[in-house]
């Protein structure tokens, strides 16, 4: 189909709570968000990346400058028979996987719709609605976490993740396993400890996770490895997976045994699904991690899940825990840990176009784009 159109857009949500990691608060979600327009349908995705490179290296500004000045002119006019075609043509682009996930999630959407299809179909998806768990930020104390951690396994969510940084882990993630019973318990360090922390991690080892989701550097897979083989407890990769790849040398030295998949960090749908793929070849189970995403992004992430091997609940929890108001008409909530996959075509959810206006605090068109005839 022909790429008309692009819109991009820089919005801030505010967070009904503050959500505190290793990296610190965040009281409000700034986003990029772009929509493909072409033969009379949009396609919409949101960028993962933060305003710092705290997580990954990228950030909201430079992806802009990328996406304004070389992504977008290189897309716009020209017609893209499928994903994978316009998917070929980003390989271009050096690294930059959450910028070209932006890009790829958008067409997605816009191919889905242009079949009448929900993008879960299309990607291969095998269920209805996907098992769910809840990430829980670090709290002002022990006893609120628990109380949060129990408030949230009577709602009916599968498994509890909570995040730890040095200091703030033994003793509370102990805690929250007692309140629980058997309920999964797992970990996020968000790369927060080294090997020198061995003595922590080993006690976190003692308390029956799991798993443990990236406890070292965000790049390292040689020191997983190293203590994949002296914990009992798995390993789950995030940081470190960026392509299929990366989860083929991670699976294949025993730096992990799981692996936490985000559509946006890994450059699109199609790395995200060639992730999957290689990780059922090593029979370790992924599940669909989240960056604290508006329904677009909650909604692109629960049509992936829907593959087969997702069999671990993800973080695509209730949309109305994070927000007071989404960005998208139907709301995104779990039923007894279970999250339904949106029907209708493409991401099956649609903008709420004044609240987005209101929370937009930039916006820039590109387009229509006039290819040039070259003469005879």
């Amino acid at each position: 189909m022909l790429l008309e159109r692009a819109e991009l857009r820089v919005v801030s949500l505010p967070l009904l709570r503050p959500f505190r990691t290793s990296f610190g608060e965040i009281r409000d979600k700034t986003f990029i968000l772009l929509r493909l327009s072409g033969e009379g349908l949009h396609g919409v995705a949101e960028g993962v990346m933060d305003a710092q490179p705290q997580y990954r290296e990228e950030t909201i500004s430079g992806a802009l400058a990328l996406l304004r000045e070389t992504i977008l002119p290189g897309i716009l006019g020209r017609r893209w028979e499928n994903p994978e075609q316009l998917t070929r043509h980003l390989s271009a682009v050096r690294g930059n996987r959450m910028t070209l996930a932006t890009v790829e999630m958008a067409y997605w959407d816009l191919w889905a719709q242009a079949r009448n299809l929900p993008l879960s179909t299309v990607l291969g998806g095998v269920r209805s609605e996907v098992p769910v768990g809840v990430s829980l930020g670090i709290h002002a104390s022990v006893d609120a976490t628990v109380e949060s951690a129990v408030r949230h396994a009577e709602q009916g969510y599968r498994r509890i993740k909570l995040k730890i940084q040095a200091g703030w882990d033994v003793e509370v993630v102990r805690a929250v396993k007692a309140a629980l019973g058997t309920l999964p318990v797992t970990v996020d360090a968000n790369a927060a400890y080294s090997l020198a922390d061995l003595n922590v991690l080993r006690a976190l080892d003692d308390l029956g996770l799991d798993y443990i989701e990236q406890p070292l550097a965000w790049d390292d897979l040689r020191d997983h490895a190293k203590l994949q083989a002296l914990l009992r407890t798995p390993l789950c990769l995030d940081e470190c997976i960026t392509t299929a790849q990366d989860a083929r040398k991670a699976l294949e030295t025993a730096a992990c045994r799981l692996v936490n998949i985000k559509v946006g960090r890994v450059g699109g749908h199609l790395e995200a699904r060639r992730i999957h793929d290689v990780a059922a070849a090593f029979s370790a189970p992924v599940w669909c991690g989240g960056m604290l995403e508006s329904g677009i992004g909650r909604a692109h992430n629960i049509h992936l899940a829907s593959l087969a091997n997702f069999t671990k609940p993800g973080d695509t929890s209730s949309s109305s825990r994070y927000w007071a108001r989404d960005l998208i008409h139907e709301p995104l909530e779990t039923r007894g840990g279970l999250m339904p996959v949106p029907a209708g075509p493409g991401i099956g959810v649609t903008l709420d176009l004044p609240f987005l206006e209101s929370v937009t605090r930039h916006t820039e068109q590109l387009g229509p784009v006039t290819v040039p005839v070259t003469p005879v």
